[in-house]
């Protein structure tokens, strides 16, 4: 291993990020160029040359002098004096975030900031913004793999996350949840799973489980662009929608982006301020929406929302009626080893207020009309969707749940939500009653869409939109473990 670079002390957050961008650039640029020989000419690097392929690193140190300042932020605070570090990659798409991080740090603890290069090598793929450099010539990946790094599973995990990282006396600390690697990784996912730049995805996030949201989503997002108040919708497949291509045949051209070519198609609607809104069709199951939350957390959205149909289990319920979780019941499998079915995932106060007035105020319904309508309680989340054949053995864990609706993602999305630190919250449609003998039929079905889509996608629009206005207390207190990461 060659000598860690000296870390050089950063007067301002701002500088740090600078350098961080320009040591990431450097490293990143020579394993470009290095790759761009092979291709060309067959020369692999000299093991000098290789050195160069690092990811930058960022220390923070902090040594009290005096308490700091009381804070109820749920981020941006130390769990004990020391240093804290993390590789970083993609400084400058990630600056906004960082200094968010780093100005408290500094500002109310009196935080030192350095950077340096770390020991961490980039692995090629991810140097490359797409797959066709790999088809040049006849050069495989096996033979890449020889001379330049891959990406390694062993160096690629949730430790941080999970609380399963071991503190060593004279080590740094985590200084965040996810490191260089892992957030590469899960960025290079997103574009596979999502058929979009991982750069479009927005901070705020709606899943859904049914294509027709989509549909509402982009008529919306046109009807947005058109008002002045967005300024882009980006398609799966490279399809982007200005103002300048805002027409009649607007929508025709999104929707007939090939999202069938993709598993999790999504859909981005630009706004000016930078808080625009990701909807991601995630498909049914919870298989899917562990996978499609994995990789958006590091990201670090300020919170998503699942907004789909369930099936109803209370004789009251109507078709069309809402669903505000405030429990789950997780029956969904995926998550058991890392969030034990046993640990409560609590429902965030912020999330909930925010879901429940958007509700009134898009309805129009108040008081005991808007009670009769939306309903509180607890989700069941199944790992089977034809869980209505085992429902003599059910029937007792559904019935001491006291749950309300049953669906296959909504309780994964919120536990991923409490292990990966992101704001979560679940308002469903009761799309069929299974238990009492209204199921879904085509007829019964298409007219309940075309009534009920709409109106539910717009509450969810405006929750995120009122969880906007909370600004940072969002990003609750309880999601927080005892020796968190600064970094939330």
């Amino acid at each position: 291993m060659p000598p860690p670079m000296s870390f050089e002390t950063a007067a301002t957050p701002e500088a740090a990020i600078d350098r961080l961008e320009r040591l990431y650039e450097e490293a990143r640029g020579a394993l470009r160029s290095d790759l761009q020989r092979f291709f060309e000419t067959g020369e692999p690097p000299t093991p000098e040359q290789r050195e160069r392929y690092r990811y930058p690193m960022l220390r923070v140190s902090y040594e009290p002098s005096k308490l700091p300042a009381a804070t109820r932020r749920g981020y941006a605070k130390f769990a004990a004096p020391g240093i804290y570090s993390t590789t970083v990659t993609q400084p400058a798409e990630f600056r906004s975030y960082l200094l968010d991080q780093l100005k408290p740090l500094v500002a109310e603890y009196g935080a030192m900031i350095e950077t340096g290069i770390s020991q961490q090598e980039i692995p090629y793929p991810y140097a490359l913004e797409g797959g066709d450099e790999l088809g040049r010539g006849k050069i495989t990946a096996a033979e890449l793999a020889r001379y330049f790094p891959t990406p390694l599973l062993a160096l690629v995990g949730d430790e941080i996350a999970d609380g399963t990282f071991d503190i060593v006396e004279g080590e740094p600390r985590p200084l965040s949840l996810f490191d260089a690697v892992r957030v590469d990784y899960s960025l290079r996912r997103l574009v596979h799973y999502t058929g979009t730049d991982w750069r479009a995805v927005q901070p705020w996030v709606l899943l859904t489980n049914y294509h027709r949201y989509v549909d509402q989503f982009v008529r919306l997002g046109l009807a947005e662009i058109e008002a002045g108040t967005a300024e882009a919708l980006v398609a799966p497949g490279g399809i982007r929608i200005d103002r300048d291509g805002v027409d009649v045949s607007a929508a025709e051209r999104v929707m007939s982006a090939p999202w069938h070519r993709f598993q999790m198609p999504a859909y981005h609607l630009i706004r000016k301020d930078g808080d625009g809104v990701t909807l991601v069709n995630i498909g049914v199951g919870p298989s899917n929406a562990k996978n499609i939350t994995d990789h958006l957390a590091v990201l670090r959205p300020n919170c998503w929302l699942m907004v789909g149909h369930c099936g109803g289990l209370r004789q009251t319920q109507i078709i069309g009626d809402y669903v505000l979780a405030h429990a789950y019941l997780r029956q969904d499998g995926i998550l058991d080893e890392l969030v034990p079915p046993d640990i409560p995932i609590p429902a965030l106060a912020e999330v909930q207020v925010a879901l429940q007035q958007a509700a009134a105020d898009i309805t129009g319904e108040k008081g005991d009309t808007l009670k009769q309508r939306l309903r509180t309680g607890t989700v069941v989340t199944q790992d089977d969707r034809n869980w209505e054949l085992r429902w003599t053995k059910e029937r007792r864990r559904i019935n001491l749940s006291r749950a309300i609706a049953v669906d296959m993602e909504s309780g994964t999305i919120a536990a991923q939500g409490y292990r990966l630190r992101v704001p979560y919250g679940t308002l469903l449609c009761v799309s069929d009653k299974p238990l009492h003998g209204e199921i879904k039929l085509p007829g019964a079905a298409n007219a309940f869409y075309e009534r009920a889509v709409g109106e539910h996608l717009r509450i969810g629009l405006d929750a995120l939109k009122k969880l906007k206005e909370t600004g940072s207390a969002i990003h609750s207190r309880k999601l927080r473990s005892f020796d968190e990461p600064p970094f939330r």
